[in-house]
Order: C-alpha cells, then structure tokens, then sequence
C-alpha cells in the first residue's frame, strides 16, 4: 500500500494539503555500510577463498557443470565428482559478470534494478506450513500460496515475488505450472521460478514469456524472472542448483546464489570461517553462471547464521547473523555485486521474540548494504513456517525503513523560521502555516500500529498488533485487487498448462 494514500479530518478554513508521494517500489539504501572486519582481514578472507577453491576444490554433481569447467581450464576428478578451481578463472567471471542487472516486471512501474546501493524486499519464502490466528499452522495449500501472493502484491515496499510457502495438495510434476499461473495473474511484480530441473525451468520460462507476448530473442535479452541457488555446504553443488545456474544464465534469466551456512553445523564457528567458506561456494557457482554465458545476470548471496549449540536448531536475529551479515556486505563490496541476505526468525509465533529477531536481522542488512533482503517478513521457525500475521506487523517496519530511504525534507520552508515566529514562549505549533500545510502528510501513517491512548486503544476492543493484523489481511484478500490480465494470453496459458497436465507434464529432477 502505498504511502500516498492518506486520511484526515480537514480543519476548517484550512487550504487543502497536497498528499505527499513516496516511492516504496524503487528504493536506496540510505545507511553508511558498517564493517565488521578490517579491509585486510576482509581480503585474507577472500584470498583464503580462493584458495580452498583451487586446493580443496567444491563438490559438483552435474556432469555438464564439470564439463565448463574443465573447458575452463580448471582440474576436474570425475571419480570423485570434484571441481579445482584457479583463482584466474575466478577472476574472469567476476570481470563479465554485470555490476548492475536491470529486471522487467509485468509493469513498467514494477521494474527493480539490482545493483550495490539499490534496497529490494521480499517476504519469508519457501516454507513448508503457513500460520494465522483463525486457521492455525497447518502444510502450506494453493489456497496459501494465492493469498500470500495477494498480501505481497498489496504492499509496495515487497518489489519480488517469492515462493512465501509450498503448496503440497499441487502435484510436484505439475506445481510449476500452478505457481506460474498463480503469479501470472495474481501480481505484476517480478515472479520466482524453483530451479528444479531444465524441463520445469524451461516450460516455466515459456508460461512466462507467452503471457508477456515476448519473443525468443525479447525473452533472453532481458532479464524478467529470478531463482534461488543454494549450495549444499560444506562445497557441495547439487544436479538441480547446478543445472539451475546453467539454465538461468544461458536465457539471461538472473540466479540469486545464496550458499545456507550455520555457523557450528554445516560451517566454521567463527563468523570469519563461516563466510570464507560461504564466499568460496557462492564464486563457484557465479564462475558456473560466466562458463555457461558470459555476462549472464547473477548476484552474489549469503544466509549465514548461527545453531543454537545446546539444541543444534537454527538460531536468527543473533549478534553473530548481524556480523555474518556485515562481513558479507564487505565481500559484496570487495566483488563489487550486487548481493542479498536475509533477516528471519527462529520463534514459533508472531511474538516479541520473533519481533526482535527479525528487526536485528533486517538491520545487519540494511547496515551491511544488501542489495536484496530476503526473509523480512512473516517469516517464523527458522523458515518453516509463514505467519500472515507476521507478515502484516513486519511489513510495517519494512515501510518505516522505506520512509528513511526518502530522507528528511531540506531547505528554508523545512526550516520553518515563520512558524517560529508565529508561536510565543511556551505556545504551540498545532495551527501554525507551516503545520497547516502539512499536518495530513508529514508523517508516517500506520497500517496495523495504534498509536492510541489507552483508554481509547481499551473502548475500541482493546485489540493487539496480532489481532489488528489479521483484519489488514482479511480485508486485503477480500478486497482482491489483483492486475488486469489481457484475455487472450491468460486463455493460451490455461491451455498450454491444460495441454501438458494431459501430457504428464514434467516431474522435478533430482
């Protein structure tokens, strides 16, 4: 919801005030980006990095992978399925790989560019359950996976669509097919595709293109979708990720790497161990991206964090994430990428620690200067679950971050010396000119907070953040505003999915 939308009772005789516009859907990071480590540290990092890419080499799965890279030059045991990687083939691929990607929604005003300063949102995703107050935690359905859509597509300050949860009850060989639709038409923000095969991601990018009305050569020239890969630390890249970087790359589709380190588990314990070994894995897979196709869209990513070591559960929102996250932001810099991290949390409901947690992760992101920040809202138990809720109370945060991207008002009128001077020694500027002109857009409007006193906060029901928020959920799914849908592409894609669910349609390879 945009920030222009604005009420208020007019005082009377005043002059109409003009509603202020701020753009929640293109935003800059306005932080000075903190460091963790010092720039030499940071470069050991990298160099050691390096290293344990060309000495202890990374897992590769995929015959095909191996294959661009030994082309490459690097040295490849096809017994044990390991890849050496020289730190110049390295070096190469972060040369072609593009600083700035600039990626097409389904409208113009839609469009997101991913480049170091630019700040994009995105919701929880991947979730196996979903949760709210009146139905319960349950496995996440396609009626979830709609509704989460329509949330996300609601609130300008989410620019990404991502897979909030999985819907279970859709058969996976055909699970593409409605996630593609559902996205298709249910938002014209920049849509999600799973990298779980070349003949999902294929027919994936044919829904896609259709519905646009692009050609072959329109499609590729252009980047109008993203995936996630994950890396199976430690060094580990799996015959769906690897394909996926493949794939992705050669349509000029851009990968989001993002190796999932846990410090003490499936990384180092340090946070300095933790994002040396992260960092190798995401050059590894950003060199995949630049053998399949130089040039090819990718950003650098992590989602580093710590186990709780009594238990071995993921912990978020922790001191060490925010470090992990700093020291992440400083690689990105040293790369010069455009990068994302998460925020996150570990609580099992839409609680004060699943509150705290994630605003301390959201702002390791926003200090360290990500570009994409993944997991800002509804996200609970460690990822599996997606609170509506959640998503509701964090997105209220996420656009009080969006209104210091705009920054302060300047200049004399700012300044106000008039209005000082309209008001004597312990008086007050409720009807001063300047608070006239401004007094129904100078400030932020909640969604879902109540600023209240009590006993009008106790008249009105005496209501929590939780329980507001599942009337802001409510109202934005009944009220179903979604995009037009030109009606003869939205009848080819019910045809070509008819078609190919008769055909079998294609099973996620693994």
């Amino acid at each position: 919801m945009s920030a222009a939308k604005r009420s208020g009772r007019r005082r009377s005789g005043a002059a109409p005030a003009s509603k202020r516009e701020v753009n929640y859907r293109q935003l800059r990071n306005p932080f000075p980006q903190m460091k963790v480590f010092s720039d030499d540290q940071i470069e050991a990092m990298h160099e050691t990095a390096l290293r344990t890419l060309e000495e202890l080499g990374m897992k590769v799965l995929l015959p095909q992978a191996r294959a661009l890279f030994k082309a490459a030059g690097a040295r490849v045991d096809e017994a044990s399925e390991m890849v050496f990687i020289g730190r110049e083939i390295v070096q190469v691929a972060l040369g072609t790989a593009p600083k700035s990607i600039a990626c097409r929604a389904g409208a113009r005003t839609r469009d997101v560019t991913l480049e170091l300063g630019s700040l994009v949102f995105q919701p929880g995703a991947g979730a196996p359950h979903a949760t709210d107050l009146e139905r319960g935690r349950r496995p996440g359905s396609a009626r979830d996976f709609r509704e989460m859509i329509q949330l996300t597509h609601a609130f300008d300050v989410l620019q990404m669509m991502p897979p909030l949860v999985e819907p279970q009850d859709v058969a996976t060989n055909l699970r593409h097919y409605f996630t593609m639709e559902s996205q298709l038409t249910l938002t014209d923000k920049l849509p999600f595709i799973y990298s779980r095969g070349t003949p999902q991601v294929l027919e994936s990018f044919e829904m896609l293109a259709g519905f646009r009305g692009l050609s072959d050569a329109g499609f590729t020239g252009e980047t109008h979708c993203y995936t996630i890969i994950n890396t199976n630390s430690p060094r580990t890249l799996d015959i769906p990720m690897a394909q996926g970087l493949i794939d992705f790359a050669k349509h000029g589709q851009v990968s989001i790497v993002t190796p999932f380190t846990l410090m003490g588990a499936m990384a180092p314990i340090t946070v300095a161990g933790a994002i040396t070994l992260s960092h190798a894995e995401a050059l590894a897979a950003i060199t995949l991206t630049q053998l399949a196709k130089p040039g090819a869209p990718v950003c650098y990513g992590t989602f580093t964090s710590n186990v709780d070591m009594k238990s071995g559960a993921p912990a978020f929102g922790t001191p060490a994430h925010f470090q992990a996250s700093l020291a992440a932001g400083q690689m990105a810099q040293l790369i010069g990428l455009p990068w994302r991290s998460a925020a996150g949390s570990a609580s099992n409901l839409n609680d004060v620690q699943a509150a705290n947690e994630n605003q301390f992760g959201l702002w390791g992101c926003l200090m360290a200067g990500a570009t994409v920040v993944i997991h800002a809202a509804g996200w609970l138990e460690g990822g599996l679950s997606v609170s509506y809720e959640k998503l509701i109370t964090d997105i209220e945060v996420l656009n009080m971050v969006a209104e210091l991207c705009a920054g302060a008002e300047e200049g004399t009128a700012a300044i106000g010396f008039e209005a000082l001077g309209e008001v004597p020694p312990s008086g007050h500027f409720f009807a001063t000119g300047q608070t006239m002109e401004r007094y129904d857009t100078a400030f932020y409007e909640p969604h879902v907070h109540d600023y209240a006193n009590f006993g009008t906060w106790e008249e009105r029901g005496a209501e929590d953040a939780s329980t507001r928020a599942t009337k802001v959920w409510k109202g934005i799914l009944a009220a179903d505003n979604r995009p037009a849908v030109d009606g003869s592409r939205g009848e080819a894609l019910n045809a070509y999915i008819a078609k190919r669910t008769a055909e079998g349609g294609a099973f996620p390879e693994s």
